[in-house]
């Protein structure tokens, strides 16, 4: 699995609202000129997420983005799968469940895939924003 540049910069500004959780709305040129991103690619990608009740809009002067949830409560697979779709790495074992092959009850490969994609799915749907704030917080402290 690799992740388009959707899904990484998303988790990137979702994180950036994450550690400004409870300040308020944060301004969008804020948070891409932290995270280091393009304004305007993330005008696109909080369109998505905030459709998908991840994050809240608030217009006027002392506007801009946040979290709809407390970042505890938002985890990395739904980030994910806001922006990038379903995470399977074949057709055939993604969450939709369609079957785009004709051998699929001779298949040799598909539970390897099948154990591939729970094994992503348990990873990403096990890591909060909450945690990323922790490891980073837990890195600059050994330093």
């Amino acid at each position: 699995m690799k992740l388009s540049t959707r899904g990484r910069y998303g988790l990137m500004a979702m994180f950036q609202l994450a550690l400004e959780y409870g300040n308020g709305p944060i301004p969008l040129n804020s948070i891409a000129e932290e995270q280091g991103l393009s304004e305007s690619y993330l005008e696109q990608l909080f369109s998505t997420l905030r459709r998908d009740g991840l994050i809240n809009s608030v217009r006027g002067p002392q506007g801009g983005y946040l979290l709809a949830y407390d970042p505890g409560e938002i985890t990395v697979g739904q980030i994910l799968r806001s922006l990038e779709g379903d995470l399977a790495p074949a057709q055939c074992v993604g969450d939709d469940g369609s079957l785009d092959c004709d051998k699929e009850f001779g298949c040799a490969t598909k539970l390897v895939l099948q154990r591939i994609k729970e094994s992503i799915d348990s990873v990403i749907d096990s890591i909060t924003l909450q945690d990323m704030i922790d490891e980073v917080e837990k890195i600059h402290l050994v330093k």
